[in-house]
């Protein structure tokens, strides 16, 4: 009669064993997720034309409209924190409508592009009243979901060309010794020692890379 009670338990947990769920296997780990680029365009004090550095973002941001998967996307202005307030409100829509503008004469669907205007509501460098910034007079153009066209790493004479220009773009005459000297090693060749510099002096003013979100040799970093 014991051994029957053994036999009746063991065929119960077997039973039992049978009927439990198979173990459910981990989920797989979400792929990363690649920043969205955008695009900046930065204008001269109580202006809204576009200079050549200007038009050649905006032709950027047409071409990466037109490789697809972006909609709809928005031109959004801003200004600094010299002149008044309504002022600058209506200067940050003439400056989005500018870049519309240039977007739609480099392929872009009109119906495509909103504009909108911040004013100085939106600073990128925080400052007092009554300050002309330059990084601050600007237009983000945003809502891309394609990642970046990653061959722009491929020539390194022509990617340090494009830090070193939009370094004196910002900065004008002022250019420090150090980074003067980095403009030089890319204009000498020394790539490795000029790139590093210029793309760590971009990213501490919160200058836009080439590549947004993307540094040499193609690797991601998450803007501060």
């Amino acid at each position: 009669m014991f051994k029957s009670a053994i036999a009746i338990m063991g065929a119960a947990l077997l039973l039992a064993a049978c009927d439990s769920p198979p173990p459910q296997s981990a989920a797989p780990p979400a792929a990363p997720q690649t920043q969205a680029p955008s695009y900046m365009v930065f204008f001269d004090w109580d202006r809204s034309n576009l200079s050549n550095q200007a038009l050649a973002t905006i032709g950027q941001a047409a071409s990466a409209w037109k490789s697809g998967g972006s909609p709809r996307i928005t031109a959004i202005g801003h200004t600094d924190t010299s002149g008044p307030a309504d002022y600058n409100m209506a200067l940050s829509l003439r400056r989005a409508t500018a870049v519309k503008s240039a977007l739609v004469q480099q392929g872009v669907a009109p119906g495509a592009i909103d504009t909108v205007g911040k004013g100085e509501t939106q600073l990128l460098v925080q400052t007092g009243d009554g300050v002309r910034e330059p990084q601050n007079r600007r237009v983000e153009i945003t809502g891309f979901t394609r990642t970046v066209d990653m061959s722009i790493f491929k020539d390194p004479r022509a990617y340090c060309k494009a830090l070193s220009d939009k370094y004196r773009e910002y900065r004008g005459a002022q250019v420090s010794s150090v980074n003067a000297a980095a403009i030089a090693k890319c204009e000498a060749g020394a790539y490795a020692e000029g790139i590093p510099t210029l793309e760590n002096t971009l990213i501490d003013d919160k200058i836009p890379l080439p590549a947004p979100g993307f540094r040499w040799p193609g690797r991601p970093y998450t803007p501060a």
